[in-house]
């Protein structure tokens, strides 16, 4: 099991047990706005998406990692990373941060300790992530 920490966050493996904590900001609106496949419409799509991501963790070939954020003990939100099929040294990152917790720097302190272990434990050298022009954060 891969687990990150820094001095105020856990990353850990995103999973089922993180049902009611994913759903709360996955359905929200508010929170989901600059996202490209969210919001979700119903309880059964989190759990649709959890499943795939429990899939993952289980691949022997895993190519998506997608973790948990853990601040103060709360799962707050996840951060991913996925990497590219033909080429496995470039990844892509993603993050979704519940509203309740925005503006604290969790986002970039994540994105940075996982592109530091993408760097030292998976040889990733090219990281991208995509971001809406209208989203201010």
């Amino acid at each position: 099991m891969i687990e990150i920490k820094t001095d105020r966050l856990i990353l850990t493996p995103l999973g089922m047990n993180y049902l009611a904590e994913v759903n709360e900001y996955a359905m929200d609106i508010e929170n989901t706005r600059y996202m490209m496949f969210l919001p979700n419409s119903s309880v059964e799509e989190t759990i649709e998406f959890l499943e795939s991501v429990d899939k993952d963790w289980a691949s022997e070939n895993q190519m998506n990692f997608e973790f948990a954020i853990l601040f103060e003990g709360e799962m707050v939100g996840a951060i991913s990373i996925t990497l590219e099929e033909e080429n496995p040294q470039s990844a892509e990152f993603g993050w979704i941060i519940n509203k309740r917790y925005w503006r604290k720097g969790i986002a970039s302190e994540a994105a940075l300790a996982l592109l530091k272990y993408a760097k030292e434990n998976m040889g990733v050298t090219h990281f991208y992530a995509h971001c809406d022009t209208e989203n201010p954060g």
